[in-house]
Parts: C-alpha cells; structure tokens; sequence
C-alpha cells in the first residue's frame, strides 16, 4: 500500500485550475485579443477563489482557534498565497507581454502620460461630460466606517492631497457601472493606430479637476485599490421572516461582510497602505497583496477588439437541430423522438422556443419550471409571465441563495409574484441546482408531459458559451419522475422513490455507489468494466475511495475534470487504473456525464450534479439516464473526442503540473471544434435520411 497522500486539497486544486486559464493567455496560438479576454477570465476566477474558497479556509482556521484544534488550515492557508503570489506575478509578466503584441499591432492601450495635445484636450471634455458627474469622493475620516460602504465588486483611486506636512486621504470609486472601462481615443487622420485608454487612468490624468476649488493641496498622487470580501453570511432565522425577506438580509451583510483581500498599487507611500489596512479591519490571516496600477481585471474579458477580425475567433454559427426546424411545432419535435441539444453548438433557441410556444398553446394546461441563474433579460422568465397572462397554471422555483445571484433572483420573484405566477423559494438548508421544465398538455383525452432534464442553466447568454446537454422528452418514464421532483421540491417530508431519475439528496450517494459496485464486479468476473465521467469538480472523498477501489479491481476509469480534482491518478496499487485530462478552450466546459460499461451495454447520464458532497448531499440535483441508443452513442462519441484532445487538454496530476497531453505523432485534435465538425456533419445526416424516407414513401 502507497504511503502517498490520497487527495490533492481542493483549493490549491482550483488554484491550478486558474493556471490553466493562464496558460490561454499565454498561448500564442490563440487570437490576440482573446488572450487579452482570458486575463480577465483569470481575473475574475480569482476574485471568486477569495470570496468563497479563501474565506472557508480563513474561517476555518477562526473556529479551530476557538477550539483549540491544531487542524492543518494554518499551513493550507501559507500554501494558498504563495501559489496566488506566483499565479499574479506570472499574470503581471503576461500582461505587459500582451501589451506588446498589441502595440506590433497597432493597438495601444496608454496611460494618462502617454496622451497628444489633441488626446489630452478631448479627453477632459469628455471627462466633464461623461464621467465627473458619475463621481463622489470619500474622505477618510474618523468618522468613516470603510467597511460599511466599500464594495468589493469595485475598484478604487485612493488619493493623497499633500499640503506641506499635513495629508489627507480620500477614496474614488471607478464608476464602471455608469462607464466603459476602455474608451477609445481620437487619432489624427491617416494614423493606422487604434488608441484605448483605461477609465481609471482617465480619472488620474483630470484628478485636479475632482478636487480643485474645495481643497487647498500642493500636491495630489491616486493609487489604485481593490478589497474583497467573503461571500457568505449569516442569515437570521426568525420565523417571522419570509425567505425573501432573509435573502435581502443576507445581501445586505455580506456589504458589510469582513474583507478576505486587500490588493494594492505597489508604490502606494506605507502610511497610506497602513491607514485602510486599519479602517477595514484586515487581519493577518488576510492577503494583502501588492499590486499593479490596474484592478479588477475581470473587465478586461469585454475588453473590445478595436483592430482586425483575425484578433477574434472565428465564429462557430449555432447549429439549429433538425428535428426542430422540420417539425410543425417544438412538441410535434420531441414527440416523435426524444432530442439531445449540446450547447452552443446548438442553438439555444429551441429551449426559448419551446417555451414560448408552451405559453400560448391553447393545449397546454401547466408549465413548471426551477431557475437557478437567468440572463438579465430573460426570454425564459418573459414567457413563464405570458403564461400566466394566458391563463397558464405557471410555478416557477427559484432559488434565492444562488451565490452572487441573489439580488437578481429577488427580484425576478417579485416580478413573477406580482404577475400571479406560483413562485415557490424550495427547501430550507438544501440549494435547487437541478435544470428542469415540465409542460403539461391535452392531447386528445389525456395529458401528455414533455421534460427538459440538463446540465446548464436556462441562460442564454451564459449557453454561448458554457458547453451544456439538453434532454427533451415526453417519455412518461422519465417525465412522471421529473413531476415527482416538482412534488419534492414542495414538500421534501413525503415519501418519494425514483426508479429512473438520480436524485440528490434523496437516492444519489446509493445510486452512484451502486453503479460503481457493479463495474467492480464485472471487472472481477474478467467482464467488460470501464468508466467515463466528465465533470467540473471531483471532490467528494466517498466516491473518490470508491473509484480507487474500482481501479484496484481493474476498471478502467477516464476523468475529465475542468476545475477542481482532489483525486490523484497513478498512485502505485491505489489508482493506477485511472487517467484524468482538462479542457480549456474558448468555451467553459460544464456538463456533467457518467458512462458506466455495464458489461458492453453502457450506461449513460447527464446531471446537473457536480462529485461534491454539497451536490450529492445537501442541493436538489437531477441526473437523468440517456435511453435512446443513437443519443447515447452520441454523447460517448463526444467524450471519445474530448479524450483524444491533442491541443487543449492538461493532463491532471500529483504535481498539479498541468503539461498538456502529449501528441507525439497523432494528428492535432482541438476537441471543441471537432465536436461542432461532427454535431454539424450528424444534423445534415438527420437531414438526408428524412429526405431519403420522404422520396421512398
């Protein structure tokens, strides 16, 4: 037995994650300006890293203390930030890297020193006009309390106004609600060159007129800040309090939720970076970070291509399924045949569609429907209210505790309360996570119901460009259970058994346990054994113990991991069996797939459930098998090409080392494009049979 470590913890696992988001922006193969975009990607990962994952640790460590447990978070918590250190140091590097490569090509991202005469007359007209009156300073004072208004979804200038000896200080918040972050500047005429500059240093080169007039100074100098708080918070549980009412509670904690970062310009004078290190209580257990001139880089993933198309990707055109374009309507589509969609390579739009359809229909009697994240103009939640207007019996679970959503979700159930949609906020303690619709309709004498089972949210911003499954059925196996669900969500205590469905809490751990058990077995019996599975995260210890002990017994197990994998590949007698990739691309790998051998008849799922034990323990999540043969085969080809990826795919181990996958002499496979190459190619298959049938009958 391998006296190596079994796990790989979960942070520094995600911390390599966002190394792989890196190297993007490192790889010269990639356009130019989405290596820019990838910096942003980067950028706001990490800001998410800290609000959520760094703050477990912190808070971790806080309660040991006052258990007097000597837990090994202290030492988890040195390893966070010297990687973090290494991962910013390595970004600064890149970044002026990119920089270059722009200016070679003729697009200049400048500072407030590197602007003409023309530059400097037309920038601070267009400060007056656009920007000064989006801008409020704070004086930091005694009488201030910084924790109370400072937002960690801003950047800040602190100013330090000089007169003499005496300083005072002041806070600017960079107004990049109001205004673009990159504006773009005037040339003279006949320039080939594209000039951007950065609204914060807009800010810097018209400081003077911020503070000119209201206060004496000989001097003024603006350094860059940013803080970052820990997202989570304590909501009050006093019965009197509706959950909606909770949740607006809990948001306005966490704007006064303790701080988990502190990120600074460098050169900032120390007594300035000692004052707001003090009026924002930070502790030692915080990151203070020195940094650059820039913060909040997560803009830059809208950071504009201003030069030539080549700069870009080149557009994939969404595919349009077949099946739906040449049926009379979207149930007429999934009636005569269940239909898999695999976004954004298909367009989303037939979920939009389907929708709509459903909230006119005269046939249609119910739409249920649970949300998670929707776009900020939600075509979805649009028709959920015309359904209601129609005379629809419409209910709509959403979830208000999903994280960094739940203004927007507040106030999309108060828009769909007052327009007398049947809101339900789901299960105390346990978070909805499922991706589910349910539409009810009479045909002829009976009710027929037609499912969508997924992987993603219904989003369709984020379906262009989060790759995601979805199921559309009317099979009365699957979608009796997805009402059952629906039932489950409104009452958790009633007795409830699925036969076809993975749910969680209620029969996931014992079902996955299971279908590993049985590939154990047949691997023992020399039986064909194997197993595929592709998720964001592999966390949960219980299955990672069990997919040791099915590779100790012989299966074969295939990973393929986007982000964090606490499982390590190749120990010697624990998991030599098993191999684990990820795929970083242009698009967020996000699916959740199971393929189990099942002695050569496999067994496929979709789910919206990630291996964590929140996902299988404590949310409602949904996996759903794939019956239709030419659908399962279609999401094992799928896998097949992520895991013949010669281009994009790191090989995931021990050392967190993230080399990509070797090529050696095989040809070069970029999976993301070969999959549309091969979804492209299946829909004109689709098209030529039906054509075939029609031409022979």
């Amino acid at each position: 037995m391998s006296t190596e470590p079994l796990y790989l913890e979960k942070e520094l696992s995600w911390l390599s994650f966002n190394e792989r988001v890196l190297q993007e922006a490192a790889d010269k193969s990639v356009p130019l300006i989405e290596r820019v975009r990838f910096l942003g990607i980067f950028s706001s990962n990490t800001d998410e890293f800290y609000k959520v994952r760094f703050a477990d640790v912190k808070r971790r460590i806080l309660i040991n203390q006052e258990r007097g447990s000597n837990e090994n978070s202290k030492e988890l918590l040195s390893k966070i930030q010297s990687r973090v250190l290494k991962l910013n140091q390595d970004f600064d590097t890149l970044y002026n890297e990119i920089l270059l490569e722009m200016a070679r090509r003729h697009i200049f991202l400048v500072n407030e020193q590197q602007l003409d005469d023309h530059q400097q007359n037309w920038l601070r007209k267009h400060f007056r006009t656009q920007i000064l009156p989006h801008i409020s300073p704070i004086l930091l004072t005694d009488d201030v309390d910084l924790l109370q208004f400072l937002k960690d979804e801003y950047s800040y200038l602190a100013v330090e106004m000089q007169q003499g000896d005496s300083k005072r200080y002041a806070l600017l918040e960079i107004p990049t609600d109001q205004q673009p972050r990159f504006i773009k500047l005037p040339e003279a005429k006949g320039k080939r060159r594209k000039t951007l500059i950065l609204l914060d240093n807009i800010i810097r080169f018209c400081l003077d007129e911020i503070f000119s007039g209201l206060f004496e100074y000989d001097s003024l100098a603006a350094y860059a800040m940013k803080m970052t708080r820990d997202a989570e918070y304590d909501l009050s549980q006093e019965v009197e309090h509706s959950l909606m009412e909770q949740m607006s509670e809990g948001l306005s904690q966490r704007l006064t939720a303790m701080p988990v970062r502190f990120v600074y310009q460098r050169d900032m004078p120390a007594d300035m970076v000692d004052t707001l290190c003090s009026m924002l209580k930070v502790s030692s257990y915080d990151s203070i970070i020195p940094g650059g001139r820039y913060h909040n880089f997560k803009d830059f993933i809208g950071f504009p291509n201003v030069g030539r198309n080549y700069l870009e990707n080149n557009p994939l055109p969404p595919l349009e399924s077949y099946q739906f374009v040449s049926a009379r309507n979207a149930f007429d589509a999934i009636k005569a045949q269940d239909i898999l969609l695999y976004y954004p390579y298909h367009t989303f739009n037939h979920m939009t569609e389907l929708v709509r359809q459903a909230a006119y229909d005269p046939k249609v009697r119910s739409i249920k429907i649970n949300i998670y994240r929707v776009a900020k103009q939600s075509r979805i939640i649009e028709s959920m209210i015309d359904a209601a207007n129609n005379g629809k019996r419409v209910t709509v679970v959403v979830e208000l505790q999903a994280r960094f959503d739940e203004e927007a979700n507040i106030e999309w159930a108060r828009r769909l309360t007052e327009a007398g949609v049947h809101v339900v906020f789901g299960v105390p303690g346990l978070k909805i996570h499922s991706k589910l619709c349910l539409i009810t309709r009479i045909e002829g004498d009976e009710l027929v119901r037609y499912a969508h089972i997924g992987t993603g949210n219904f989003h369709e911003n984020t379906a262009r460009i989060y790759t995601d499954f979805s199921l559309m059925t009317c099979k009365p196996a699957i979608t009796d259970e997805v009402r059952m669900v629906f039932s489950y969500i409104q009452n958790p205590y009633q007795p409830v058994k699925f036969r076809k469905l993975i749910v969680s809490p209620r029969n996931s751990r014992l079902r996955m346990y299971d279908l590993i058990d049985r590939e154990i077995a047949h691997a023992k019996q020399n039986l064909p054994a194997g197993i595929t599975l592709k998720v964001n995260n592999l966390v949960d210890k219980g299955l990672i113990n069990l997919l040791y002990q099915a590779s100790n017994a012989g299966v074969k197990i295939k990973l393929i991991i986007r982000g964090m994998c606490s499982l390590i590949p190749g120990i010697k007698g624990i998991s030599e069996n098993i191999t684990a990739i990820s795929i970083v691309d242009r698009f967020l790998e996000h699916p959740r797939v199971m393929v189990f051998d099942n002695n050569g008849d496999p067994e496929v799922f979709i789910s919206s459930a990630d291996w964590m034990t929140r996902n299988i323990d404590n949310r409602i999540e949904v996996g759903c098998p794939i019956d239709d043969p030419a659908l399962k085969q279609k999401i094992i080809d799928i896998l097949n090409i992520q895991l013949s990826d010669t281009v994009k795919a790191r090989v995931l181990d021990r050392d967190m080392s993230n080399n990509y996958v070797s090529r050696g002499n095989k040809r070069k496979i970029r999976s993301q494009i070969e999959i549309y190459d091969y979804l492209k190619q299946s829909e004109k298959q689709l098209k030529k049979q039906a054509q075939k049938s029609e031409n022979d009958a």
